[in-house]
């Protein structure tokens, strides 16, 4: 199921960051701290009403400037428009409609897409007043809030749910595998697109994304069938191009929730990136399969251990995601691109891969016995039996006696030998700690 996105959008200083922190904040936001990924985001998952989407922040959109800062705000802010479902534009109540404002409405009436007028700022009864005026932008009721007081958010969230596009729940083939291809620009995605596909002379048809910027392309091979979803398309002049390659995030967002397998691309010449981190960071919690594709390799002079150097660096930056494979490859020669189809069909059994109750126990139990489980005070942790209750990605449940006891550090100790009894190349592992309920009140 893919998640819808919410972008905030607006002129600077309406209080776009301060409703988008209080709605990350609070305890509506599901929102996880994934290790190397840095905590700059400008989106967040938020859910309302058992509704969960993605909430994007962008910069302040002005006109009329020369200053090429703004100007990368304004192109973060398009980008943001371009990819969400619904649409909140941001205004200041207190100091009134302007002319961006109107420049910012028209821009928005042409999108076809639901855009809720939100007045912030509105602190007292006094300024409620004041919100008629922006019935003159032509976009609906304006709704009032105070990002700072709190006030209205919750109307706000009901009426952002209501927007949502009911298509968004659809259940989608389960015989066809989704494969995102993502990276910075200029890293080869679509060059390694067109070679999968031109290796197998099978091209179907190009569709395009629903409203995403992406170009979805069905494929199959043998029996088995395939979508590729490409993100290229990012190309700005030079002057803010590094800029911009921050907020290409956003177009990866989309993409990571539509797929099964993401590829992440990477130029074998820089090696992994602070963006690259980022994307990775996102398929990670996302629950997807991952692929780290190390473009370019042609470029790089060989020796003896320059794979297994050029891994153990990727393996360093990308730590948390150590279960992804990585294949070095050549969009522009062939060489080893064949390759990827076969590690994502891998990927794909490693996903749904059930494991039977009574096996799990017995490597928990089998576990246990090699390295005891921590304690504190004189209190041990006790695992007394674990399940999987869900797939794609594999998802288990240990109940145990006390939660509080089981550490990160052991938590991780048991996914290693899940990994090395199962498998489950390529996928991330869910482990719900749970404590049993304990019978008679004992």
């Amino acid at each position: 199921m893919t998640k819808p996105i919410v972008a905030i959008v607006g002129r600077p200083n309406v209080g776009k960051s301060t409703f988008f922190n209080k709605i990350a904040g609070k305890r509506i936001s599901i929102v996880e701290d994934t290790p190397g990924v840095t905590r700059d985001r400008i989106y967040s998952d938020v859910e309302w009403l058992s509704h969960r989407f993605t909430l994007i922040d962008t910069g302040g959109i002005e006109f009329s400037t020369n200053d090429v800062i703004l100007e990368q705000m304004r192109i973060q802010s398009q980008i943001a428009i371009d990819t969400a479902d619904v649409i909140l534009f941001m205004v200041d109540v207190r100091e009134g409609i302007t002319s961006t404002d109107y420049e910012v409405a028209e821009i928005l009436r042409k999108t076809r897409k639901p855009v809720l007028l939100v007045c912030n700022k509105v602190d007292s009864k006094k300024m409620e007043d004041h919100v008629y005026e922006f019935y003159n932008l032509g976009l609906g009721k304006p709704i009032a809030i105070s990002s700072a007081q709190q006030l209205g958010l919750g109307d706000l969230l009901d009426e952002v749910v209501d927007k949502f596009p009911s298509d968004k729940g659809e259940d989608q083939d389960n015989d066809i595998t989704r494969v995102a291809i993502l990276g910075k620009p200029n890293v080869g995605k679509s060059s390694i697109l067109n070679r999968i596909l031109g290796e197998e002379r099978v091209i179907v048809s190009d569709i395009p994304g629903t409203t995403r910027d992406a170009i979805d392309t069905p494929f199959k091979v043998g029996d088995r069938e395939y979508i590729l979803i490409d993100t290229a398309g990012i190309r700005r002049k030079s002057r803010i191009e590094q800029a911009i390659e921050k907020y290409s995030v956003i177009r990866a967002l989309t993409a990571v929730s539509r797929s099964d397998i993401s590829l992440l691309v990477i130029d074998a010449c820089e090696g992994p990136t602070e963006q690259d981190t980022k994307i990775a960071g996102h398929i990670h919690e996302e629950g997807k399969g991952c692929i780290v594709v190390v473009n370019k390799w042609d470029l790089i002079e060989k020796e003896t251990m320059t794979s297994e150097e050029h891994k153990k660096s990727i393996r360093n930056k990308l730590a948390f995601i150590d279960y992804a494979p990585i294949v070095f490859v050549s969009a522009k020669t062939g060489q080893r691109v064949g390759k990827i189809l076969d590690l994502v069909d891998e990927i794909s059994v490693q996903a749904a891969l059930r494991v039977s109750t009574g096996v799990l126990n017995d490597v928990i139990g089998e576990a246990t016995l090699m390295n005891q489980p921590p304690s504190d005070k004189g209190r041990r942790l006790k695992i007394f039996y674990g399940t999987q209750f869900a797939v794609k990605p594999p998802t288990f449940a240990i109940f145990v006696n006390d939660k509080e006891l089981m550490h990160f550090s052991y938590l991780r100790y048991i996914e290693n030998q899940l990994r090395d009894a199962f498998g489950f190349e390529g996928t991330p592992i869910r482990i719900i700690v749970r404590e049993r309920e304990r019978k008679g009140g004992v």
